[in-house]
């Protein structure tokens, strides 16, 4: 596979399996270039299981913590304002650290 060519566009067979299926949504086709960019371009994908575990932890993270401007900043399973009080912020790696989730804890 070369590597300046985008993962929808290569032979590899897991991605024409999904691409290429009848209930293979056009949101998901539109999503794709996006997954690509924020994730599988910085990351070394071994085998498919790897590319499973790798799109698992991924999901999770845009499902639970990355910011989306069309719901006000907010992820879309959202989440308490944390109050000053509850202690200081620290960073909580997520998707083998590439991005983090930030939470106040306490001391």
């Amino acid at each position: 596979m070369r590597t300046d060519q985008p993962l929808w566009e290569t032979d590899q067979p897991l991605w024409d399996k999904i691409l290429r299926a009848p209930s293979c949504h056009k949101s998901f086709r539109d999503f794709t270039p996006e997954l690509e960019r924020e994730c599988l371009d910085h990351i070394i994908i071994f085998n498919e299981s790897s590319l499973k575990r790798i799109l698992k932890t991924y999901f999770e993270y845009y499902e639970h913590s990355r910011t989306h401007l069309s719901l006000e900043k907010d992820a879309p399973a959202s989440r308490v304002v944390q109050h000053p009080a509850l202690g200081r912020v620290i960073a909580l790696p997520q998707v083998g650290g590439l991005h983090h989730r930030y939470e106040r804890r306490a001391a």
